[in-house]
């Protein structure tokens, strides 16, 4: 797997900031080219999600969404994907639906 992950705040703020994004109704993506022959992705979700057992479910989908289809997506960006609220009770279906439908959008 050639990704890596976006590990502090400095490095998603820069992908806020600088970078351009799409939503849909489960998930936001942001993205920003990188310059690097890899990927970086960081994955958000709020407490608003709901509780820790919510929140970590919501991340394992979205992280498994991401490897699974990751050959898929174009190589040399940094990507921050925000699990919405309406995410907290869906499967892994429409989470990876929504996703594909996302990096779809960035081409």
């Amino acid at each position: 797997m050639n990704t890596q992950g976006l590990r502090n705040s400095r490095e998603f703020s820069k992908v806020y900031r600088s970078g351009k994004s799409f939503a849909d109704r489960y998930l936001v993506l942001y993205y920003r080219k990188n310059g690097l022959d890899c990927n970086r992705i960081g994955f958000s979700v709020s407490k608003k999600v709901g509780k820790a057992v919510v929140r970590n479910r919501v991340k394992r989908l979205l992280k498994e969404s991401y490897r699974l289809n990751f050959d898929d997506y174009e190589k040399g960006y940094d990507f921050v994907i925000i699990a919405r609220v309406s995410s907290n009770n869906v499967g892994y279906k429409e989470i990876n639906k929504s996703m594909s439908k996302l990096f779809r959008r960035i081409k």
